[in-house]
């Protein structure tokens, strides 16, 4: 059994999602965020101090978007790509984008909105980013004007990378930015059994602060 250190609707609610997509067992182990502050004690199982930490036998992962890209290439075709496949480069781009390119500016909106003490919070700079995530989501919604799904005409672990830049974005009051393809294809997410099953096995964590 695989064993995942979480917080409620953090990074590693990706890997979350996609183990229940997969039915993989896991052993969840539920922190508060941050856990470098909160549970200091994490410290002495990832040095790193962040989520997600992912251990499956002797592997240890701290990447979510490599976390996703593991348990996909593990457990067969359901959420990956085979390489062979003509689609399999849009599959890890579109599978690293999805932190890289939409979850990374987000991460300074929450920083300067939320999570800095009050006299150092920047609205400029938080502003400036969320305008940044708004200006390559559009890519996205070009993607998904013609299809349901990001690549390979059906839902992949690509679309759980990118699917939880968007319930970030909603989080941080970001989804009125999105364009009408984006908004369908959030609602689209939602719906899935996987995600709806995430989001009950984290539920005993309650509200993080970061998103009060």
């Amino acid at each position: 059994m695989v064993t995942l250190y979480h917080c409620a609707d953090a990074r590693s609610f990706r890997v979350l999602w996609t183990l229940e997509e997969l039915g993989v067992p896991y052993d969840l182990k539920l922190l508060p965020f941050p856990p470098r502050v909160r549970a200091p004690e994490y410290l002495a199982v990832n040095p790193l101090g962040t989520i997600p930490f992912f251990v499956d036998g002797e592997t240890q992962m701290t990447e979510s978007a490599a976390i996703l890209q593991y348990l996909a290439d593990r457990h067969g075709v359901p959420l990956g790509v085979p390489i062979e496949d003509r689609e399999y480069g849009a599959w890890l781009n579109w599978l690293y984008l999805g932190e890289a390119t939409l979850t990374f500016p987000q991460t300074l909106v929450l920083r300067y909105s939320r999570l800095e003490p009050k006299e150092r919070r920047n609205p400029q700079v938080a502003e400036d980013y969320a305008k940044w995530f708004a200006s390559r989501l559009r890519a996205v919604d070009r993607a998904l004007e013609t299809r349901d799904y990001l690549c390979a005409g059906r839902f992949t672990a690509a679309d759980i990378s990118v699917g939880y830049a968007l319930l970030l974005a909603q989080t941080l009051g970001l989804s009125e930015r999105f364009g009408p393809a984006v908004a369908a294809y959030w609602a689209r997410l939602q719906d899935r059994d996987g995600f709806r099953r995430a989001k009950s096995a984290q539920a005993a964590d309650g509200t993080p602060d970061w998103q009060v």
